[in-house]
């Protein structure tokens, strides 16, 4: 199977909930006409009681707030839509991202349940404000090596979960040596589709991640007659970095040709979603 070339959409490591730096990042995206996945990852999530309570600790080692991720969230919105050319139809899904690692929180359950209902908020001032070029969307970087027992990362799931909102969640995270080597597979299938709002873009930066998720697809096909909700998939290629992995192209032609080893029914239709997540230039 040949995958056509393909772009990515560009998905950033956010070090600054700053609203100028924010609007800035989204009218870039919208010059360029950027359509697809954009995963703003805010870092790990983190609480401080005189600070706004729940929130996350940046990339640049800073706490930001939820309702300061809300504001650079509506910030970057704001941008892309404003700096879009006139009559595009190039579209954003716009996810509110975090992480499962070191999550310093007195309960990750109740930091789903914000975050929840932080992107419901912000998919509501976006209809307000007719900015329909933008879906509000959540994400979440899963990875098994970070939380081992799995437990706080299904309570986040289970709160992000708890109300009917309809918003998705999108795991852009890892398997760490495949299905059974720390998750096992219901473990591992509950946050790439077994909940109803999990959708999988899982990290594929090479072969073996490629096989892991090809894997874990056949397996959640065997035990519970349904595949895992792929919806693309995430790459971290830079001009600049020799050893980051794959390319976009390269990512999704190898992800391609694993699945359809594996199931014989995931093709590389499965894969529209390809977005390239990195540090802010």
């Amino acid at each position: 199977m040949v995958a056509r070339h393909i772009g990515a959409s560009p998905s950033l490591y956010e070090r600054t909930t700053s609203i100028p730096v924010l609007r800035a990042q989204g009218c870039h995206a919208g010059r360029v006409r950027t359509g697809g996945l954009v995963v703003l990852d805010f870092g790990k999530l983190s609480f401080r009681p005189r600070r706004g309570g729940y929130g996350t600790v940046t990339f640049a080692d800073r706490f930001a707030s939820n309702r300061a991720i809300t504001w650079a969230m509506k910030s970057y919105a704001r941008g892309y839509s404003r700096c879009l050319p006139r009559r595009s139809k190039a579209r954003i899904i716009l996810a509110r991202g975090t992480s499962n690692y070191n999550q310093d929180v007195p309960s990750t359950y109740t930091a789903g349940r914000l975050w929840a209902g932080a992107t419901v908020a912000f998919a509501n001032y976006l209809r307000r404000h007719h900015l329909d070029h933008v879906t509000a969307a959540a994400g979440d970087d899963a990875e098994p090596a970070w939380d081992r027992t799995f437990r706080r990362t299904y309570d986040f799931f289970r709160g992000y979960a708890r109300s009917d909102h309809g918003y998705l969640i999108y795991n852009y995270g890892s398997l760490d040596g495949g299905v059974g080597a720390i998750w096992k597979l219901r473990q591992a299938y509950y946050v790439a589709g077994g909940m109803e709002e999990a959708r999988a873009v899982p990290e594929i930066y090479n072969r073996t991640m490629a096989r892991e998720w090809a894997e874990l697809a056949r397996l959640s096909v065997h035990r519970y007659h349904k595949p895992i909700k792929l919806a693309g998939l995430m790459t971290q290629h830079w001009t600049s970095c020799s050893g980051c992995g794959y390319t976009a192209p390269k990512a999704r032609h190898v992800l391609a040709r694993e699945l359809t080893r594996a199931t014989h029914a995931l093709t590389v239709r499965t894969l529209s979603t390809v977005t390239n997540i990195g540090s802010p230039g």
